[in-house]
């Protein structure tokens, strides 16, 4: 731990690390700004292919959260698992995906077009989802 001298590992966790959230923040908007910019002709001559990336993806990520959330109230847990267990089964893990697609196939290249329209379409999906999570609270036992 030479980097954080001689603070305690609860200076690390709680300070240190936190320095770094804004820069992680606009490193992946940056990211996502420069494949948009580098992909503006193919997706200015190909808007079909946006769509055709953006539709399914919508459709996979709500199929799998009411899956996984409504399994999870049939199987009586409560609210505070089912959420996150429908959230977590309906993502994709996209930045990861835009970080590898970018490192292996650089920023012009379809896979990275692909990723970054996921992260585009994933975002708003899941805080709509987050929306109907918190609103049908009281479907699940002694919660409401």
């Amino acid at each position: 731990m030479v980097l954080i001298g001689k603070k305690d590992l609860e200076y690390f966790e709680n300070t240190f690390i936190h320095k770094f959230d804004n820069a992680t923040i606009i490193g992946l908007l940056l990211t996502l700004v420069l494949i948009f910019a580098s992909q503006t002709e193919v997706i200015l001559s190909n808007p079909i292919h946006i769509l055709l990336i953006a539709v399914p993806l919508t459709i996979q990520t709500v199929v799998i959260f009411f899956i996984a959330y409504i399994a999870s109230k049939i199987f009586g847990l409560s609210h505070d698992i089912a959420a996150p267990a429908g959230m977590i089964g309906a993502s994709n893990f996209f930045e990861l995906a835009v970080a590898v697609a970018v490192a292996l196939f650089g920023t012009t290249s379809p896979a990275a077009l692909a990723t970054t329209v996921g992260v585009l379409t994933e975002v708003p999906v899941m805080l709509a989802l987050v929306k109907v999570a918190n609103s049908t609270k009281g479907w699940f036992k002694n919660e409401g």
